[in-house]
C-alpha cells in the first residue's frame, strides 16, 4: 500500500499554469506590401483577415487559426509581443490566485451545443481533468439554465436549435452572461447562413465573451471563463 502511495506522489500530474502572455510559438505580426496582405485576405477561409493598404486587421471571432495567412505572407517578424487578440486585452484578465481572491464567489456554467462538430466540446471536456482542473478557480458546470450565471455556447447555431438557445437564455436569472466558444459560435463564417443554419450566436442572443479558435485550447477557455466571472461580479455591484 505504501509503495502504491509513493508511486502516486512521485509521478503525480502537475496542473498547468494558465497564462495570458501568449505562446513562444507565435510568429508575430505579418509584415509586407499591400500585395502580400491582399494575398492573406484572399486566402482566408473565414473572411477574418481585412486589409487597408499596408495595414491589416484580424477579426478573432471568425479566425480559425489555420495559419493560411501566415503561409501566404513572405516576410514575418519574429517578435510575439502585442499580438494577443484585442478581446483578451480589453477584459484586463487577472488569473489564478489574484482573480480567485477578487471574485469571492463561484461561476455556474450551462453548456449549450447549438450545432457543433464536437471539437470544442471535446476540448471543453478536458477542463475538468487533473491537468486543467477548472474547479480550482471556483467554476462549475450545472445541469439547468435556472442555476447558471453563464451559458457557454459551442457550434454554429442551427435553425433546429435556435429556439432552444433562446429558451435557455430566457430561463437564466439576471444578471446573465453568454459566451460564444469557438470560431463557429463567435464568428459564424465557417458555415455561413443557409436554410439549415442561422450563424453566429450573436444572431440569436446577446454575447458578452468571445473565445476564438477552431477549436480553442482548454487554457483559452479558462481565461474566458475567468473574465466572465469578473464581469459577473461587476454587474452584481
Amino acid at each position: 500500500m505504501f509503495k502504491v502511495l509513493e508511486s502516486i506522489y512521485k509521478n503525480k500530474i502537475v496542473t498547468e499554469d494558465i497564462s495570458t502572455t501568449g505562446s513562444d510559438r507565435m510568429r508575430g505580426k505579418i509584415e509586407g506590401t499591400s500585395d502580400v496582405l491582399g494575398a492573406c485576405e484572399t486566402i482566408c477561409p473565414a473572411k477574418a483577415f481585412e486589409t487597408d493598404g499596408n495595414q491589416y486587421a484580424i477579426d478573432y471571432k471568425k479566425c480559425l487559426f489555420c495559419g493560411e495567412c501566415v503561409r501566404a505572407a513572405q516576410g514575418l517578424s519574429h517578435s510575439h509581443e502585442d499580438v494577443l487578440p484585442e478581446f483578451i486585452a480589453a477584459t484586463q484578465v487577472a488569473v489564478a490566485k489574484e482573480i480567485t481572491n477578487k471574485l469571492g464567489r463561484s461561476l455556474n456554467v450551462r453548456h449549450v451545443d447549438a450545432g457543433s462538430c464536437n471539437a470544442c466540446d471535446f476540448e471543453m471536456g478536458a477542463l475538468s481533468n487533473p491537468i486543467y482542473d477548472l474547479h480550482r478557480f471556483g467554476v462549475s458546470f450545472v445541469a439547468s439554465p435556472r442555476h447558471a450565471d453563464l451559458i457557454m455556447v459551442t457550434g454554429t447555431v442551427t435553425r433546429n436549435l435556435e429556439q432552444a438557445l433562446k429558451m435557455t437564455y430566457e430561463a437564466m436569472p439576471e444578471p446573465r452572461l453568454v459566451m460564444a466558444c469557438g470560431a463557429c459560435a463567435a464568428g459564424g463564417e465557417t458555415y455561413g447562413s443557409t436554410y439549415a443554419i442561422v450563424g453566429a450566436v450573436s444572431e440569436v442572443v446577446p454575447v458578452d465573451i468571445y473565445i476564438p479558435g477552431c477549436p480553442p485550447r482548454p487554457s483559452t477557455m479558462i481565461v474566458g471563463l475567468l473574465a466572465a466571472a469578473d464581469l459577473l461580479k461587476e454587474r452584481m455591484k
